[in-house]
């Protein structure tokens, strides 16, 4: 609308155009903000996903394990949504640095292999990810353990109360029990009921992990009771204290079946070890969320059916099949969002093998100079083929001496005569003389230690950028499923168009430091992990300073007085100019030209 309005000028127009996107961008945060601050309402649990701590700190909770993860916060602003849910101190946004998938980390060991009491479950997983087989090793001395049917109630209440006197029946005979939770609010529940009875017991959660050693130590005593989440003693053996064998062993009792079968197995696991006695028994209720998602409704018309009072459970094999069954297909469902996600880190970990190999090049310092050379013939290239076809001979200098501070002296007749590729090679040919003659004038170590520097310095900082944009992409890109596009073949094609965007950015920024930036002294470089590398903007120093810094228009070495720069025929004496850091202008942005374009399609392509 504002383009075909004839009522403003192109000025006018321009300035309308960036009040749209300033505010759209506003919007555009807003609604961000908003949808985070809805999942952390509606689809985030305090003492389930996460826990408080006494300092303010929001802790995230493995789901599989119930441990804390400590430096581990939720990305995109979420972390920050809990935060303000709690009204505790928001920390600051975070910038993702590095990022790989696990499964990426571990194919790059070039041996695999690994041993855990619950594989057999995953052994689809295992092997279309990492062609691994399954091998189930058997025990080392028979299992006697009894793993009762699950009992079936129709309100978690009723649940709860049948685990407690489950667990009063087992203190009666002497038996210690373990009670499993999913979760830190279930396992204070079921602690708060047994205060109230007067029953002594512990609990082992994400907020008491610091006494894990010392709870798991005394679970196995007679008459024990230990409340704990999925990190209750794993890899570890509970022993039974004088007289538990005799009585039967350690009893397991979970309070709610677990999506994953492995986490379920775990739990029955902890007793029954090293051909000791012992017993399992699930409680589970129709309101559980496992039951909600899969089967509840066709067991409630049974339990209707058989007009069940309140306190009555349901206790057969076929309900304990039907709970598995459930519980495979949420293993499907996860592992196809797994095995998706891992599709897309695909296209990402083809990035970074790629950037990593050439900041692990640049690191070890090894053929930089050659590196250096390739770009620079790149470079010369797209000048050459943005210039020549025209014939414009003075653009073609003037853009040769902005990129290179170098002469680039070419007669029509040899301009034409050259051919396209005869120019480019007469443009690296100019800025091989210049760069020799730098060379000589601040030495051959403080000229390979700049090329380090660039190329590490623009690496890095490009790569988060890079990694910022491709989260941004990722979040979005679902959306061209609702055009009848696969998201993963759009998501590749950008990522791709992103990926050359970003490795011709990483070579016109490093040229940009290795041909323009003229130190004395190593103090001076640009520190590796310290402000970002200047853009060409910001580089004042240009063909006319190159003067300055002990060049002549022909490209001879000048000798300098004490540091000071020699006056010159025709020129006053000028100072070396300080490099000048401007305002940082987004690859999204407007272009400040007026073109209407982005910054990166125009001036900052």
């Amino acid at each position: 609308m504002i383009e075909n309005d004839g009522t403003f000028s192109f000025e006018e127009k321009q300035l309308k155009k960036d009040e749209v996107n300033k505010r759209y961008a506003e919007r555009s945060d807003r609604i961000h903000t908003i949808h985070q601050l809805l999942k952390a309402y509606c689809l985030y649990e305090k003492d389930d996903e996460y826990v408080v701590t006494d300092d303010g700190k929001v802790m995230i909770v493995d789901e599989f394990t119930g441990r804390l993860l400590p430096g581990r916060r939720y990305s995109e602003g979420l972390h920050q949504a809990i935060e303000a849910k709690e009204g505790v101190k928001v920390e600051r946004d975070t910038q993702t640095l590095a990022t790989i998938t696990l499964q990426n980390y571990f194919r790059m060991y070039k041996k695999l292999a690994g041993m855990t009491g619950t594989a057999e479950t995953e052994a689809p997983e295992f092997f279309d990810i990492y062609k691994l087989d399954v091998v189930v090793a058997p025990t080392n001395k028979p299992m006697i353990r009894q793993d009762f049917d699950d009992q079936v109630y129709k309100t978690k209440r009723e649940k709860y109360n049948a685990v407690i006197k489950e667990i009063e029946e087992m203190r009666k005979i002497n038996r210690p029990v373990l009670v499993g939770t999913t979760s830190v609010e279930v396992s204070e529940t079921i602690s708060r009921m047994l205060k109230r009875l007067g029953i002594p017991h512990n609990v082992l959660n994400a907020k008491q992990h610091q006494r894990e050693a010392e709870i798991v130590a005394h679970a196995g005593l007679p008459g024990a009771v230990t409340i704990a989440t999925n990190m209750a003693g794993r890899g570890t053996d509970i022993k039974l204290g004088p007289g538990v064998a005799d009585a039967g062993g350690l009893h397991i009792i979970g309070t709610e079946r677990h999506e994953s079968r492995r986490i379920d197995r775990q739990l029955r696991g902890r007793a029954g070890r090293q051909g000791d006695p012992g017993s399992s028994r699930f409680y589970i209720s129709l309101e559980d969320d496992l039951m909600r998602l899969f089967g509840s409704e066709r067991i409630s018309r049974v339990m209707e059916r058989l007009g069940m009072e309140e306190g009555e459970s349901i206790q057969h094999p076929m309900i304990s099949r039907s709970v598995e069954r459930a519980q495979r297909k949420v293993e499907e469902n996860n592992f196809g969002i797994r095995k998706r996600l891992l599709e897309y880190d695909n296209v990402m970990n083809q990035q970074r093998e790629v950037i990593y190999s050439r900041r692990r090049h640049a690191l070890l310092g090894e053929r930089l100079r050659d590196d250096v050379f390739d770009m620079v013939r790149d470079s010369a290239a797209q000048v050459a083929a943005q210039y020549f076809p025209e014939g414009d001979i003075e653009g073609l200098q003037n853009e040769v001496r902005n990129r290179f501070l170098a002469d680039l002296k070419l007669e029509p007749e040899r301009f034409q005569s050259l051919g396209e590729q005869g120019v480019a090679d007469a443009i690296v040919a100019a800025a091989e003389e210049f760069y020799r003659r730098k060379e000589e004038k601040i030495g051959p170590e403080l000229m390979a230690t700049l090329e380090k520097m660039a190329m590490l310095q623009v690496i890095d900082s490009k790569w988060r950028d890079h990694l910022r944009e491709m989260d941004d992409l990722k979040e979005g890109i679902h959306l061209r499923g609702y055009g009848q596009k696969d998201p993963l073949v759009e998501y590749k094609t950008e990522a791709f168009k992103m990926f050359m965007e970003l490795m011709e950015l990483i070579a016109d920024e490093a040229l940009n430091v290795v041909f323009k930036f003229f130190p004395e002294r190593v103090d001076q470089l640009p520190a590796q992990r310290g402000r970002r590398p200047p853009r060409r903007e910001d580089m004042v120093m240009t063909h006319e300073s190159a003067l300055g810094a002990g060049f002549d228009a022909n490209r001879q070495a000048v000798p300098s007085d004490g540091g000071r720069q020699p006056e010159q025929p025709g020129r006053p004496a000028q100072k070396l100019q300080p490099v000048r850091v401007g305002e940082k202008i987004g690859r999204n942005d407007p272009c400040p030209c007026g073109s209407g374009k982005k910054y990166k399609n125009c001036h900052g392509a």
